[in-house]
């Protein structure tokens, strides 16, 4: 199967997902926030989503192989652990992948970092340089980060302007 077909039918899979009982809670939630290195708790969780997403794409032989990882072992220190969206673009650098600012077009597969330190995964090639399409934990049908109104996983289209850079996973 194709990595980046993979990665995007595991994130695909989470829409939907929504927090339960109360901002920033609920038991998925948690199991999001446990791919990170901080201790699950009621804190803005759009980074922990991309994190378990990655540790759950890892699992995949063909994954490891296009990565060049050997193992399981070698598959848990290469993945992001983090809980801040604009600290993806450290850990890519540190792994030798790109991070490309705007006007760069994002390709499906991506991560998108935004201005507004808020992260998805791009779901299909931009094919306009107006707006990017792509699946993030964390906010609601709004827009909207860290609401009250019942956060959770979503599909969105969001203005390219709001684009802060890409991380090519897989070049």
């Amino acid at each position: 199967m194709d990595p980046i077909k993979r990665l995007l039918e595991i994130a695909t899979h989470e829409v939907g997902v929504h927090e339960d009982g109360g901002n920033n809670r609920g038991p998925r939630i948690v199991e999001y926030q446990s791919a990170t290195w901080l201790k699950p708790a009621p804190w803005p969780w759009c980074a922990a989503f991309i994190c378990w997403v990655i540790r759950e794409w890892l699992r995949e032989p063909a994954v490891l192989e296009k990565l060049l990882l050997r193992n399981n072992n070698e598959a848990e220190k290469w993945r992001p652990k983090t809980a801040g969206a604009f600290d993806f673009e450290r850990w890519a650098r540190e792994k030798g992948l790109a991070v490309l600012k705007r006007p760069a077009q994002a390709k499906a597969g991506d991560l998108v970092v935004f201005d507004f330190s808020h992260i998805g995964i791009v779901v299909k090639d931009q094919l306009t340089p107006d707006s990017i399409e792509c699946i993030e934990g964390n906010t609601n049908v709004k827009g909207q980060r860290d609401s009250k109104s019942g956060d959770g996983v979503w599909r969105k289209r969001r203005p390219a302007s709001l684009v802060r850079s890409f991380i090519r996973i897989i070049r």
